[in-house]
């Protein structure tokens, strides 16, 4: 599509002049609005409120591509203030009915971008609000592409590829989480990039038996040991050493036997062989009675 920046095109004639030429080709236009091309005369309103005065720019545009007899466009109101953009396309999806695109514009370095875009964009989305999505980062066009997936992925409206969860670093991890996490992270993807599943790397037995066993593959550290979990069984316990070696065995079968849905309905904290693990071994004072659920006490 072709954008429009309607404060900066140089007045509605420009504007007739691209829509004539786009409705030629049978090319959509996308009106794109955001602080930085503002019209002069909504400068004063955006003090104020400036998501109203993005929200009435897009407007104006849209009134005058509708008086030309042009409806092939889409609109974006972007803002680097994730909680305006938010405020603006969320009063601007109220107003019409036409495709949204969304971005935190000029949201910065890759670390604070990231943040910002994932803020703006899961709020709208989450929301139902959006079409088409762009993450804008001081990083290389790639880098934004896969914040974008992440963003889609974490929001369910993107299915491809992993999913994995893990635990933050803290005293109860009986195992390096932080290293651990980051090696299975690597290997998944380089070579497994684009396999739809969800991988658990969990450091302790608090939280791990549970999450480890709720996912399609998992680890969980033990006291000089590690459990290898596979569609919601705990399988073995193996060395610490071994861990991320024998999850991507479990998971390297599983696609040679043609990724079969192993998992029961019933699965869910569902933990086949638990009894195998001991107190000493799970690193905690006290498992309960119950041998599928550990707690610490």
């Amino acid at each position: 599509c072709v954008r429009i920046n309607p404060g900066n095109i140089g007045g509605d004639d420009k504007v007739v002049q691209v829509v004539e030429a786009a409705r030629a080709k049978g090319i959509p236009i996308r009106i794109g609005m955001n602080m930085g091309s503002l019209p002069g005369h909504l400068r004063s309103m955006a003090v104020p409120s400036p998501a109203e005065a993005l929200v009435e720019g897009a407007l104006e545009e849209v009134r005058l591509l509708e008086r030309v007899g042009y409806d092939n466009y889409k609109i974006s109101v972007k803002a680097s203030d994730p909680v305006v953009m938010v405020q603006a396309y969320r009063m601007l999806s109220e107003r019409v009915d036409c495709p949204l695109h969304l971005g935190v514009t000029e949201a910065g370095t890759p670390f604070a971008g990231t943040i910002k875009s994932s803020v703006g964009l899961g709020a709208l989305l989450l929301d139902g609000i959006g079409d088409t999505i762009r993450v804008s980062l001081s990083a290389p066009p790639v880098e934004e592409v896969k914040v974008a997936w992440e963003v889609l992925k974490a929001t369910g409206l993107r299915k491809k590829g992993f999913n994995m969860i893990a635990c933050p670093s803290c005293g109860r991890a009986d195992v390096e989480i932080v290293d651990l996490a980051g090696e299975v992270e690597e290997r998944l993807q380089r070579d497994y990039a684009d396999e739809i599943m969800e991988i658990a790397v969990m450091g302790c037995a608090v939280n791990g038996p549970g999450e480890a066993g709720n996912v399609d593959f998992g680890i969980a550290g033990g006291r000089h040991v590690g459990f290898i979990y596979a569609h919601g069984e705990v399988l073995r316990k193996v060395p610490q050493a071994q861990l991320v070696d024998e999850l991507f065995l479990e998971i390297d079968r599983w696609i040679a036997a043609g990724k079969p849905k192993l998992r029961a309905a019933d699965a869910f904290g569902k933990h086949d062989g638990a009894e195998q693990v001991d107190a000493d071994e799970l690193g905690v004072d006290h498992v309960d009675a119950d041998p599928v659920a550990p707690r610490v006490v």
